[in-house]
């Protein structure tokens, strides 16, 4: 744990990047592949009741014998929901890091790769989301337009993540962004004929306090 504390202390110092180089590509993996052990900020399990999974599993509905993408899905733990949801379709769980993969469910597809380069055929899912990891993309253009690549015509995507507005509230690494709603939602509609977002709270009864996103999305 030292020795993750302290590359971190080290991330945390230095100027946002503007672009993705090969060395902070690394720096990113291997922070994530450390960060695995991390059980407490980063746990294998959630609540089934907490508002960002409940939406991803209203907003897409019955998948039948569909097949569903979490990008960046850390340790699978929202996978694993939308999977015990729609038993018959195929949820492909897929991270930077192989040690998240390492938690996730046997019953998902687990895939190692980078949302800058999605490592699927085009059109070749009817769902898709990224929960909190697009922020991490640097290349925040090049991930948006992966992400809707892999989708087939008709199909949803689901963005959650932190609102710009609030930037400040938490301690980030440097290469994090946070979005405000118009910034993903041009980006959104160069790809997809539907693009909604709104604020929303860990818990549904619960009013957001702004700190959250949910952009919606219907390529």
């Amino acid at each position: 744990m030292p020795r993750l504390m302290g590359l971190f202390d080290k991330l945390f110092s230095k100027k946002k990047p503007s672009e993705l180089t090969p060395d902070l590509a690394n720096e990113i993996r291997r922070s994530f592949e450390e960060s695995a052990g991390d059980e407490e900020h980063f746990p294998s399990t959630i609540d089934p009741r907490i508002y960002h999974v409940k939406l991803i599993v209203d907003y897409f509905g019955d998948l039948g014998t569909g097949r569903a993408l979490d990008i960046g899905c850390g340790k699978g733990r929202f996978a694993r929901i939308l999977k015990e949801r729609n038993p018959e379709a195929e949820v492909a769980a897929m991270d930077l890091a192989v040690a998240m993969l390492r938690f996730a469910d046997t019953n998902l597809e687990r895939v190692a790769g980078s949302m800058l380069d999605l490592p699927f055929r085009s059109a070749s899912f009817d769902a898709a989301y990224a929960t909190e990891s697009l922020e991490h993309a640097v290349d925040i253009e090049r991930a948006v337009a992966e992400m809707c690549r892999v989708l087939k015509p008709g199909a949803k995507l689901v963005i959650i993540d932190k609102n710009a507005a609030h930037w400040g509230r938490l301690e980030t690494p440097q290469w994090e962004k946070w979005f405000h709603d118009e910034e993903l939602k041009k980006l959104l509609r160069r790809h997809c004929r539907q693009v909604e977002s709104k604020p929303i709270s860990y818990w549904e009864d619960v009013e957001p306090d702004g700190m959250f996103l949910a952009w919606l999305a219907v390529k």
